[in-house]
């Protein structure tokens, strides 16, 4: 029987090459000229650990192609070819003429039907590895499942034909579950493709399981058929299927994927487009917008995208059932190099990112994408970071979450919030999706979120970090500010989001050149390196919104700085016998500065508290702002005399843990929940909310520094973390 073996690539040139050597006459049609004339002039060549040798046969263009074709036509293109085969095949196909689709995913077999008739076409799964070294050389690296069978789910004389002249291969009545199979498992080898590592690397990676099981988790769901077991994939056991496909992949000579071949060395568009492009989920279409990313140029194959990926599983695994995800940023753009180059970062919803709503936490928001980033996503994205998805916030970050939205859940216990407005950063932060995330801090909407996930927040000095671009709610106490997993994250971010006007530490190490270290090498505190003083604020210890678990685990904290050499000194001043005042205070300022930027706009779908708010601001004077004004200029003068002679002050971040739901701000009955962290919104002094040990819930010990020495505050409380951690190991 003579045979045609359209495209003489990889599978085909196997295939092909196979058939002449078991004494098939066949004829190859590949639409490269390099490899017609390599297969006319030299032969097609096997290679690799299954078998090495060379037949002869004629290979033509697709023009060449006799326009009437009475034999089998097996078709081994890529899948985004199948359109163009099936038009070269259609009306040529005459007698017994049939075609086998020879090609990955569910719908090539559909294409070539509607060309030439579902009565001729056949279907097949081929599994093996083989690699296209050079034009008419294929190296075949391992043997592996190869099922050929009716649609219809027949077994028919031709597959019975079939099966016996093609080396390995096997009739079958369930190829549309083989089918199904193989596009699962090919979606785990389209995430290996967008990183730079082998095959088996990623499969036997830890940190990346829980990523290829979801993606062929959602394959399967949208599967009409349960999937076949092939070659150790297996449908009922994905977590087992990747130690078996790891051996199955070990053995192979082939160590990376046809596709990564395409995106990283023949910069080529890929076949995963035609393949999963019309699949749903979460997950499968994140995978398709990176791979052609990487066909754009856009971005290149490495383990960051990996990773990206990986943190898309887990923000739908962990972050969506906390109410922690706003919007989902698919491929975002970033520098390839940088001092955050690969790392994960979520930025709080009310922070402008280009493509994406800027919802505010709110129905009332444009619901149209932003059409630019933000300064301050701009200044991630040229630090290489990724920034990957938004996240959820109290209405227009003052203090209510909106019933349509939610508030967000804590990660330590989900019956309690994760604390406003910046909650959604932090859920995320302390959930595990990512270890950096943005926020804003207009009285503590950084620092409370903190203290109640257990991470650090830091709220930088006023101005530090530019705020074009992110909605204001009081733009003389706003402040952008960090949620990151560890001090010396906070650092790093901290550098990045402040570019040019990132400060120097004094006290820091400094260069070979004698100038401050650079501040992206972040708070490390090196060993023996000096004690600090700190000026304990016993008055919000013994404030009465303080639980005795707070005040425990807080004077703990300072025994253990005590004990590790820390100088501790009492702090006494009259502004720490004024808190209730300081929140009134910030509480007019904040409410008169928002019924500003909120006035003119449609309020009626805010939430009622929202309202309640802005009816307040509403009510505030000219001169009561301006006598609150006259109160914020006199209490950064006390917080400025307080910080004579101590590196930074010391006292409870919240005087409680975090509550079911989070309590009031501004109007009504208080809450104390901002006591402790609104003077220093106030005055614009920076200010980190870092975890204590504790029982329970986490605890959290807020620190303030001179305004501008940001890094000064870092290294200090960089210190302190790691003492708390030796505690906790202990």
């Amino acid at each position: 029987m003579r045979y045609i073996v359209l495209g003489c690539g990889a599978v085909g040139g196997t295939v092909a090459a196979g058939l002449v050597r078991d004494g098939h006459d066949v004829l190859a049609c590949d639409a490269n000229p390099a490899v017609v004339a390599a297969v006319n002039s030299r032969g097609l060549r096997i290679e690799g650990p299954v078998a090495n040798f060379t037949v002869a046969l004629p290979a033509v263009a697709p023009a060449d192609l006799p326009p009437r074709l009475e034999h089998p036509v097996l078709v081994a293109v890529k899948a985004h070819h199948t359109a163009a085969a099936a038009a070269l095949l259609a009306g040529r196909l005459h007698g017994d003429a049939y075609a086998v689709c020879l090609q990955n995913g569910v719908t090539a077999a559909g294409i070539l039907a509607d060309a030439v008739g579902p009565e001729r076409v056949v279907a097949a799964v081929v599994n093996f590895g083989a690699e296209m070294l050079e034009p008419g050389v294929v190296l075949r690296g391992n043997r592996a499942a190869f099922m050929v069978g009716e649609l219809d789910g027949s077994l028919t004389d031709r597959v019975r034909s079939l099966t016996s002249d093609i080396e390995d291969a096997t009739p079958t009545c369930d190829i549309l579950r083989y089918l199904w199979a193989k596009q699962a498992y090919v979606a785990m080898l389209a995430a290996t493709a967008v990183s730079d590592l082998p095959i088996v690397d990623v499969l036997e990676e830890l940190a990346y399981r829980p990523l290829l099981v979801e993606l062929a988790r959602q394959v399967i769901a949208q599967a009409p058929v349960r999937p076949m077991p092939l070659d150790g994939f297996d449908a009922t056991d994905l977590a087992g299927s990747l130690t078996r496909l790891a051996r199955l992949n070990r053995a192979s000579a082939k160590t990376h994927t046809g596709i990564y071949r395409d995106l990283a060395v023949l910069h080529r568009p890929t076949e995963v487009p035609a393949i999963l492009g019309g699949l749903d989920g979460t997950l499968v279409p994140r995978l398709v917008e990176l791979v052609q990313a990487i066909e754009q140029g856009r971005r290149s194959c490495s383990r960051e995208n990996l990773d990206l990926l990986a943190a898309y599983e887990r923000l739908e695994r962990l972050g969506r059932p906390l109410n922690a995800v706003a919007s989902v940023i698919g491929a975002p753009e970033r520098a390839p190099a940088g001092p955050l180059a690969g790392r994960l970062v979520a930025v709080k919803d009310i922070i402008a990112v280009a493509g994406v709503p800027t919802r505010c936490g709110s129905p009332a928001s444009d619901p149209g994408p932003a059409d630019r980033d933000a300064a301050v996503v701009t200044r991630l994205r040229a630090a290489g970071a990724e920034v990957f998805a938004t996240s959820q916030c109290l209405e227009y970050a003052a203090g209510f979450a909106h019933p349509e939205v939610g508030d967000t859940r804590n990660p330590r216990d989900p019956s309690r919030t994760s604390g406003g407005s910046s909650g959604g950063s932090a859920a995320l932060v302390a959930a595990g999706v990512c270890e950096l995330a943005v926020g804003t801090d207009t009285g503590g909407s950084v620092r409370i979120p903190a203290a109640y996930c257990g991470i650090a927040g830091l709220k930088p000095t006023h101005g530090l970090l530019p705020l074009e671009g992110v909605f204001p709610l009081s733009p003389t106490c706003d402040h952008a500010g960090t949620l990151t997993s560890t001090v010396s994250g906070a650092g790093e971010l901290l550098a990045a989001l402040a570019g040019p006007a990132a400060p120097a530490d004094p006290g820091a190490p400094a260069d070979s050149g004698g100038r401050p270290a650079d501040p992206a090498s972040g708070p490390a505190v090196p060993p023996g390196a000096p004690a600090f003083t700190v000026g304990v604020l016993s008055a919000q210890l013994g404030d009465p919104s303080v639980t005795a678990d707070v005040h425990k685990a807080v004077t703990d904290a300072l025994a253990v700085l005590s004990a590790a050499g820390w100088r501790l000194r009492e702090i006494t001043a009259p502004w720490l016998g004024q808190l209730a005042q300081w929140e009134d205070t910030l509480a007019v300022i904040v409410a008169a500065e928002a019924f500003r930027v909120h006035q003119g706009r449609d309020q009626d779908r805010y939430a009622e508290g929202t309202r309640a708010l802005l009816a307040f601001g509403a009510s505030v004077s000219a001169q009561r702002y301006a006598n609150a004004l006259r109160q914020r200029a006199e209490l950064t003068a006390a917080i400025e005399a307080s910080l004579t002679g101590v590196d930074v002050l010391a006292g409870p971040t919240v005087g409680y843990q975090a509550p079911e739901q989070d309590p009031p701000f501004g109007v009504g009955e208080g809450s104390a929940e901002s006591r402790f962290t609104g003077p220093y919104s106030l005055t614009g002094h920076p200010a980190i909310s870092l975890p204590v040990p504790s029982a329970g819930l986490p605890v959290g010990l807020q620190l303030a520094g001179g305004r501008g020495a940001d890094l000064a505050l870092l290294r200090a409380a960089a210190a302190a973390e790691q003492l708390f951690a030796r505690q906790r190991e202990g």
